[in-house]
């Protein structure tokens, strides 16, 4: 089987209600969406670093009993693992607060063997931390040269809003980079003070890819793609439980749809059909929705059970 690999942080979500903790997961942007993609019987690895604490140890042993490959996770003796608070409204969105307490910022690794074909997730402040941008950067690099596809999820938090021109050359050379960019209209505001998908796609992502996903929450997500392409999807109605990792969940709807529907780097290189962006996006929504209904950050494991069996009815 094709494999994803995921690079980004991991942490510790305390979740809270009422300003009362009420559940505490290991999370991570793109640890969230490998996770969903390891219960779902994709073949996944995850390059991240760690402290040499419980919760290092705990995020491990959650990762390899979801069927991930730890194996790139970087454990450094003298780090602690990096927290984040999430507090949840009456509209069950969170506010964050994070805490990093590493000494300084590193990655060392060896990269997991990239093939044609393979997919690579990659996103959030992590995808842009200049302290770590050459060693981001050269992965994704040997990844792109390799024929992987690359999916960016830009994920940038209101927490970062003051480092926007510092990383505003990282943030192009990702998009560059990246065959499919998806981004919330939070993002954008944030990043280029715009909101509409139209304004964002013309004037910042259409230079360095055709394939955009922009998503608003609850309202529909809108798709601009090769030759033209426009076209808007609504949202699933959803009895909202927690919307931490609905985003994360998206990415890893639209990545289990690439796989189980058979999508290659030639068809991202032709141009995706109607058809093809009709199930991916479906396959994202129902992932998001799912992650929802509950107060995890990834779907559940009876979910994922039965989206294991969807790829193996495929022959994957």
């Amino acid at each position: 089987m094709r494999k994803v690999i995921g690079i980004g942080e991991t942490v510790l979500d305390i979740i809270f209600c009422d300003e009362k903790p009420i559940s505490a997961l290991p999370g991570g942007s793109t640890f969230n969406a490998i996770i969903s993609l390891g219960r779902s019987g994709v073949k996944a690895s995850m390059i991240s670093e760690t402290g040499n604490d419980r919760i290092g140890q705990n995020i491990i042993k959650f990762m390899e009993s979801n069927g991930i490959d730890a194996s790139y996770v970087n454990v450094y003796p003298e780090s602690k693992s990096p927290l984040s608070l999430a507090f949840l409204n009456d509209h069950n969105d969170a506010d964050y607060i994070f805490y990093k307490d590493h000494p300084h910022d590193r990655i060392d690794y060896v990269y997991p063997e990239v093939n044609a074909d393979d997919i690579v997730l990659f996103g959030s402040f992590f995808a842009l931390n200049p302290v770590i941008r050459p060693q981001v950067y050269a992965f994704l690099d040997y990844a792109r040269q390799r024929g992987a596809i690359l999916y960016y999820d830009v994920n940038f938090r209101a927490s970062h809003k003051n480092e926007v021109m510092k990383v505003t050359p990282n943030l192009l050379d990702n998009l560059e980079m990246a065959d499919i960019v998806r981004g919330s209209s939070e993002d954008f505001e944030i990043l280029f003070r715009q909101h509409d998908a139209d304004t964002v796609y013309r004037s910042q992502i259409a230079f360095y890819t055709k394939k955009f996903i922009y998503t608003r929450s609850a309202d529909p997500v809108e798709v601009r793609g090769d030759s033209g392409f426009s076209k808007q999807y609504p949202v699933l109605p959803t009895e909202t439980v927690s919307t931490i990792g609905a985003g994360d969940n998206f990415n890893a709807g639209f990545i289990y749809g690439l796989i189980k529907n058979g999508i290659t780097r030639q068809h991202i290189d032709q141009g995706l059909t109607e058809s093809q962006w009709d199930a991916l996006v479906s396959s994202a929504l129902d992932f998001s929705a799912e992650c929802c209904r509950d107060i995890y950050n990834y779907v559940s494991e009876e979910y994922g059970e039965k989206m294991r069996k969807g790829l193996q009815n495929n022959g994957l």
